[in-house]
């Protein structure tokens, strides 16, 4: 399967998906302002975009970046179940 078609489905075909979603969808266990924070200090390997330079602007997540993080993601736990199952 493309992750990247599945996102682009699923957000119907927006190439910012709002960073609220992307939360509530991926991250539910976790606070907006605690979400926010990791994204900002990298703990979260997702970029971070502003649609404005104003701090307060709508801010989101590309859909490409998003896809390529749970891609990224899927191929640990790949590694990790190869290696306890061989």
């Amino acid at each position: 399967m493309d992750t990247r078609f599945l996102l682009m489905a699923r957000y119907d075909a927006s190439p910012v998906i709002p960073l609220d979603r992307v939360r509530k969808d991926f991250f539910p266990h976790l606070a907006a302002p605690m979400f926010l924070r990791k994204l900002k200090e990298g703990s979260i390997a997702l970029p971070l975009i502003s649609i404005e330079p104003s701090q307060k602007s709508a801010k989101g997540i590309h859909l490409d970046d998003l896809a390529k993080y749970l891609d990224k993601r899927r191929e640990e736990a790949l590694k990790t179940f190869a290696h306890l199952h061989m």
